[in-house]
Parts: structure tokens; sequence; C-alpha cells
């Protein structure tokens, strides 16, 4: 690219050149013609002026010799316009020349000139007259000598000139080619930008306007790539999303069909007679009742992460005292803890630790946490549930956990632990009740309140769930006060 601008500009250049070189040859061929022609004429009136002072018998006689001496084509012509004498022709066979328009002005009292083609010598000629004793005195001078002086002039000013243009060729040249290869890495530039690749740079060369445009196509490329980066992230988080929704759509669909064929099942046995059978209807009626339960828990988790997700879960912050949000979340579940034999220990936080907070959220799932504890701690096992406060001046907050001495997560589970329907052991959690949603509510409730969550897990040893609440008001809102990353996972 770079080589064909460059020879764009070169021929451009050459053409100004031309165009110069043709002006100055117009210009100096038409002042140093006129200059020739003028000097020419003044010098012929003056010889005509002299030839007046001959009497016109000897003008007559004596043509050919005053010719010779003047060095030019003498004429003597009378006022009706026959011609005398000439110095070159017969005068008896020359037309007659009384409308001659330098004899013209001659005879008016000047001194006449014109520049014209003779017809008797097939020449231009220069011709000067002035009236003396009656007649007209009238000298020609042929311009062959003047048109060879000319042309001669003309062909020193042109080489003058071109030879003057050389050096400036040569610089135009160079910036010629520092121009174009600057030109050329641009529209390389601007091909590989339409071409997407929005990752390359042009570099820039000084501060005019090739260098600011340069600067401006740079920029002009860092935002493209930055939209483009954006649009990719935001199609993997469409496509996130989507597979999100599918597996949602998916889970929702498998976790209500199950509970719903068990009732549908059980109802029509029911219906076929078993109604009547006292050693199978109790039971019967009493797993209709189970399931029922079970949708009726998956429902309202199901609620609680769409009014979460869609910002219309109600907050209310405030500050409390985290010692007694733990004794009143252990003193609610002490009942199912002592009849699974199960003790609860407190590990409070040093006295008067408040957290900012919304006391049901926290209670939810703190009860999350524990009735998870309990399902999966063995009878004689222990839960304790605690808060530590984390001293860092620049996040000020509380960490709450309740360990248990369980059966444990193994290690590879740990990760997708938070998401919603993941259950470790799918049998058993639907065995003890789970509906798959607990953990997914504890992150996504954690994390509307300026929180965190994590697990520690050692198999067979119990399992510890952290999740952390903000000292200090962190100015979240108290309606739908909820992170956009809580729609993932």
């Amino acid at each position: 690219m770079a080589p064909r601008i460059f020879l764009k500009l070169i021929l451009a250049l050459l053409g100004v050149l031309g165009i110069t070189l043709l002006a100055v040859d117009f210009l100096a061929a038409r002042g140093t013609r006129a200059g020739y022609i003028e000097d020419t004429r003044q010098g012929l009136a003056e010889k005509c002026r002299m030839l007046a002072l001959h009497s016109p018998d000897e003008l007559v006689r004596s043509c050919h010799l005053l010719a010779q001496a003047a060095g030019a084509r003498l004429t003597v012509v009378a006022p009706d316009g026959r011609v005398l004498a000439d110095s070159e022709a017969d005068p008896l066979r020359m037309e007659n020349h009384r409308l001659r328009p330098e004899l013209v002005q001659a005879w008016s009292g000047a001194t006449g000139s014109s520049v014209r083609h003779s017809a008797t010598l097939n020449r231009d000629l220069l011709y000067v007259a002035v009236a003396a004793n009656g007649n007209a005195i009238r000298l020609a001078r042929p311009l062959d000598r003047i048109n060879a002086n000319v042309l001669s002039i003309r062909r020193r000013v042109v080489a003058s000139t071109a030879f003057a243009f050389l050096p400036f060729l040569a610089l135009a040249a160079l910036f010629s080619r520092y121009f174009s290869r600057r030109l050329g890495a641009i529209i390389e530039y601007t091909g590989k930008l339409a071409a997407g690749n929005f990752h390359a740079r042009l570099q820039t060369e000084g501060r005019d306007e090739l260098g600011i445009l340069s600067d401006r196509l740079n920029e002009t490329g860092e935002k493209l790539e930055k939209v483009i980066l954006e649009l990719q992230r935001e199609q993997s988080e469409m496509e996130k999303l989507e597979r999100v929704r599918k597996d949602f759509v998916i889970n929702v669909s498998h976790e209500l069909r199950t509970p719903l064929a068990s009732i549908q099942g059980y109802t029509d046995t029911l219906l076929d007679g078993a109604l009547h059978d006292p050693d199978h209807n109790v039971r019967f009626l009493t797993i209709i009742k189970q399931n029922a339960e079970r949708l009726g828990r998956l429902t309202a988790d199901l609620l609680t992460l769409s009014r979460i997700e869609l910002k219309t879960q109600k907050f209310q912050f405030a500050g409390y005292y985290v010692n007694s949000l733990l004794r009143q979340n252990v003193e609610s579940m002490q009942p199912l803890a002592d009849k699974k034999r199960v003790s609860i220990v407190i590990e409070p936080a040093p006295p008067d630790t408040e957290v900012f907070c919304d006391s049901e959220a926290v209670h939810q799932i703190l009860s999350n946490l524990m009735d998870n504890a309990l399902k999966y701690t063995p009878e004689g096992g222990k839960i304790y549930v605690g808060a530590v406060l984390i001293d860092d001046p620049r996040n000020e907050r509380v960490e709450i956990h309740v360990r248990d001495t369980g059966i444990g997560i193994p290690e590879q589970e740990l990760p997708r632990l938070f998401e919603r329907f993941y259950r470790v052991d799918k049998a058993r959690s639907r065995e003890l009740g789970g509906t798959g949603l607990g953990l997914a509510i504890v992150k996504h409730l954690a994390r509307a309140q300026g929180g965190e969550v994590r697990v520690e897990s050692v198999l067979n040893q119990g399992s510890t769930f952290f999740f952390t609440l903000p000292v200090h008001d962190l100015g979240l809102l108290e309606t739908g006060a909820v992170q956009s990353e809580l729609t993932t996972p």
C-alpha cells in the first residue's frame, strides 16, 4: 500500500513541476519576446528619423545602400500609397501601401509600427515608419533572429528552473516516502479493524495531523475492543443464564413430578378401595401428607429464591447484637435437636458485637444451616453455632459459622454445594425431606446483605458452613438489595 501512495505522490509532484515549468516558459517567452520587439522598434524608429534627413530623391536613388547601412529593409512610400522605392522588391510590382497600419500612423504624425506577415517576402516582419518631406520612410526587420534569441533564452530559463527544482524534488521524494509509509500504516490498521482485529495498535509518530489521526484510531480500536469484550461477556452470561434456566426448569419439573406422582398414585389406590382398608389407609394418607408438605416446602423455597432474584424481597436492615441472634435461632431449633438427641453449643462472639442486617433473613440462613446439620449429624453428635469478629479496617465484618460432627462432604462436591437442586446424596436428601434449595437460599440471602458464604468439610468428621455480615451500614437498599451475580448458581 505504501509504494502505491508514494508513486501517486511523486506523480502529483511531477505534475506540479511540469505545470510550473510550462508557466515559467510561457511567461519568460512572452516577456522576453515583447522586450526584444520593443528594443528593435525603438532602434528602427531612430534609424528612420536619421534617414529622414536625406532628400526624397536621394532616398529613392540610394535605397539599397541606405538599407544596407541601416541593416533593415527600406521602403519609401508616397502620400497616395505608391511605393517609390524598396530595397528588396520591385516597387512597380508592389501593391498600394496607403492602408498599411504603420504608414497610417506615420502620416498622422506619430511613429508607426506593426508586426505582421509579409506576403512579398513570406516572413514575419517588424515594420516601423515615420513621415519625412511628404513621403513616408519605413524600415522592416525579420523576426527570425528575435525568435531564435527568445528560444535560446527560453531553453536556458527552463533548464535553470528544472535544475533549481532538483533539490526540491529530492526533498519532496523524502517527504512523500515518509508520509506514504505513515498513510500506508494507517490504511493497513483500518483494514485490521475492519477484519475484527481490535487488539492491534497503531504506532504514533509526532503530533501532526497524521499523528492525531493515529491516536484517534487507536482510541477507536480500544473502545471497539472494550465493546466487543463486553458483548462477549454479556453473551457468555446470557448463555450461562440460559443453561441455568434450562437446568432450573428440568430440576423443578423433576422435583415436582416425584411427590405429585406419589400423591396421585396413593390417592388412586385409596379411591380404588384401599380407603376402607384399616391396615393401609392411614399409612397411605400419611405418605400423601408427607409429599404434600414436601411440595409446600419446595414451593416456599422457590418463591423465596424468585423474590430475591427479582429484587422484590423486602429487607429491613438494622443493627443487632450477634450473640442475641445466635441464641434466638438455637432456641427455635432446640426441640428438634432434643428429639434427635443432638446437643447444640453456642460459641459466642465478643460481648456487644453488632451486625447490620435483616434479622428475619439471618434467622432463615441459620435455620437452613442448622436444619441441614441436624439431618446429617447422627444421634449423640454436636452442632456448634458461633461468630467471630473479623477486624479489617477496610471491611469490618462478623463471620458466623455452623459446625457439625456429621458425615462430612467429599472435597470434590464442595464447589457446587450452593447450586440450586444440587445434592451430594440425592436419594438420602429426598428421604430426609430436603428440597435442594436451602443452601442456594443461604448464599443469596447472605449476599443480599453484603456478605459471602463458604464451606469446609472433612469426610466422616463433619462440615462447617460460614457466612459473613457487615458490622456497619453498607448503604444497601432495603427493597431488593441483591447483587447482580445472584442469578448465577
